[in-house]
C-alpha cells in the first residue's frame, strides 16, 4: 500500500512540475541500496524550491485515484511541495525500520521550517502505525502557529482517528477561538459528545457575556443539546 500511495503522490506532482522537477523527485523518493539520511534531509528541505508551493487543486479524476489507495480526504489545500514531501516520507517509511524512521521524521520536523513541519503533519495519516505520532500531532495543536494547527486540525483525518476525547475537544475549541471553520475538521460529526457540546456552549456564553461575537458555525457542535443554537 505504501508503494501505491507514493506512486499516486508522485503522479500528482508529475502533472504540475517541469520534467526536471519530476526527475528530481523520482530520484529523491526512489528506493536506494542503502538509505542516505543526509541526502533525504537535504531533499526534504529542497522540495519547495524544486517543486513549488502552488496549490494542488486536485481534479475529480485525481481524487478518485487517491481514494483508491486510501487517501480519501481532501488534499486540494496542499501545495505541490507538500505532495512531494509526503512521497519522500512514505518512501522512507517503506525502507527503514520503525525506530529508524521515527528518528528521521523527528529530524525533519525539529529542524525544518514551518512549511516542512506542515508537510510532516499532513502526512501522518499515510504512515505505518500512525498512532505512534500522537504526541507530535497534539503538540502541534497546542502551538501558537496557525499553519501547524491547521495542518493537523483541517483536511486531516488524524485527529478523528487518533485523538483522545480531551485533545479532540480542545482542538475544536481552539478552532472556534481562532476562527478556523469547523467544516474543515474531518469527521467532526463522529466525535460529537455531550462534553464537547457543553464546552462549546460555555465558550459561547462567555463570549456573549463579554459582548463579543459568537462563531456562526458553533451550532455544529451545540445544536440539539440545549446549548447555544
Amino acid at each position: 500500500m505504501l508503494t501505491a500511495i507514493q506512486d499516486a503522490l508522485v503522479g500528482l506532482v508529475a502533472q504540475r512540475v517541469p520534467a526536471t522537477g519530476l526527475a528530481w523527485l523520482e530520484v529523491a523518493a526512489g528506493v536506494q541500496p542503502e538509505f542516505d539520511r543526509a541526502a533525504f534531509l537535504d531533499a526534504f528541505a529542497l522540495a519547495t524550491r524544486r517543486l513549488t508551493r502552488a496549490p494542488l487543486d486536485v481534479t475529480p479524476d485525481e481524487a478518485g485515484t487517491l481514494a483508491a489507495v486510501g487517501l480519501e480526504w481532501p488534499i486540494g489545500v496542499w501545495g505541490v511541495d507538500d505532495a512531494g514531501r509526503a512521497a519522500l516520507l512514505v518512501s522512507a517509511a517503506a525502507q527503514l525500520r520503525a525506530s529508524e524512521f521515527e528518528g528521521v521524521l523527528e529530524d525533519v520536523y525539529q529542524h525544518g521550517d514551518n512549511r516542512e513541519r506542515q508537510a510532516v503533519l499532513r502526512t501522518l495519516p499515510l504512515l505505518p502505525e500512525p498512532a505512534r505520532f500522537l504526541p507530535l500531532a497534539v503538540d502541534a495543536c497546542r502551538m501558537h502557529i496557525q499553519p501547524l494547527f491547521e495542518a493537523v486540525a483541517c483536511e486531516n483525518p488524524y485527529p478523528v482517528e487518533h485523538f483522545p476525547d480531551l485533545n479532540f475537544n480542545q482542538m475544536v475549541l481552539k478552532a472556534l477561538f481562532i476562527g478556523v471553520p469547523l467544516a474543515r475538521v474531518v469527521g467532526l460529526e463522529r466525535r460529537l459528545t455531550p462534553e464537547l457540546a457543553r464546552m462549546a456552549g460555555d465558550y459561547a456564553s462567555e463570549r456573549a457575556a463579554a459582548g463579543r461575537s459568537i462563531p456562526a458555525d458553533i451550532g455544529l457542535v451545540t445544536a440539539g443539546r440545549g446549548s447555544h443554537p
